[in-house]
């Protein structure tokens, strides 16, 4: 079992409480509001969702979480994080089930074992890694018994990128699944820096060009954060359409220092 790391910072360790702020984060003025009709017909294939703390980007999320449960609840949620721990691995999965205060979420274990083939699979090396561990609380609020598959990027370069999505694309053939990339924006900046910055990454990202949101983060140094989880999304799911659903910053859910915000992007790729 993979106990949680920012139980108790990131959000809360009470599960009471933890049910209550995830409600009020779809509930907020920056929230989409709780889902209400669900399709089932499954045309997502992969989102982007921030992973800062529930009271700064909580309320972004929220709007990839209610796309996915009016959308259609999946077989299995591959979550793909970066790296802020210093892993010593390209990319690196994880086959033990993840606590949460929501309790366990478990692994699926058909893609994970397929998974092993090609990726490498250390559990200690997420022991501390929140990117992956915050979403997976959102991903119980909507499904009740989710399976996952989680994997932190090390390497964030095209290449890793294209050889992971590569083996995500092997290990979940003929499988039901959602690829959520974990990523935020640009980091400690002004809030006009940020925006006038994060905007065309997410422009990028709609019109599913990898090599155009490489050259725009890397030219312009703009700290996204999962900018690889982000290609590896649209590489392994190959969408027909990116739907960008909310961007917003830790002024606008803080109001705390304007002059070094944080973004938030959340999106869904549509088969």
């Amino acid at each position: 079992m993979r106990y949680p790391a920012v139980a108790g910072r990131f959000y809360s360790a009470d599960e009471d409480e933890l049910r209550a702020s995830i409600k009020s984060c779809f509930l907020h003025e920056l929230g989409p509001g709780l889902p209400e009709r669900i399709d089932n017909e499954r045309k997502i294939s992969a989102a982007v969702s921030p992973h800062a703390g529930y009271m700064a980007s909580g309320m972004n999320a929220a709007h990839v979480y209610r796309k996915i449960a009016e959308d259609g609840l999946p077989e299995a949620y591959v979550i793909i994080g970066p790296d802020h721990v210093g892993v010593p691995y390209r990319a690196v999965a994880c086959d033990e089930d993840f606590l949460t205060p929501l309790g366990p979420c478990r692994i699926h274990e058909e893609i994970a074992s397929e998974l092993k083939k090609t990726v490498q699979c250390d559990c200690m090396a997420h022991k501390y890694e929140h990117s992956i561990e915050v979403q997976i609380p959102f991903i119980q609020f909507i499904d009740k018994d989710p399976r996952i598959v989680p994997i932190i990027m090390g390497d964030q370069s095209k290449a890793s990128a294209e050889k992971l999505a590569a083996s995500i694309r092997e290990a979940c053939r003929g499988r039901d699944v959602v690829i959520i990339a974990s990523s935020d924006m640009a980091h400690y900046i002004p809030k006009d820096a940020a925006e006038r910055l994060n905007m065309p990454v997410l422009e990028r990202l709609r019109e599913k060009d990898v090599d155009g949101m490489y050259s725009v983060i890397e030219g312009n140094r703009i700290s996204v954060c999962g900018y690889g989880p982000m290609a590896t999304a649209l590489l392994a799911s190959r969408p027909s359409e990116v739907e960008i659903l909310k961007y917003s910053d830790s002024w606008d859910s803080l109001r705390y220092d304007i002059n070094s915000v944080v973004g938030y992007g959340s999106a869904v790729m549509y088969r």
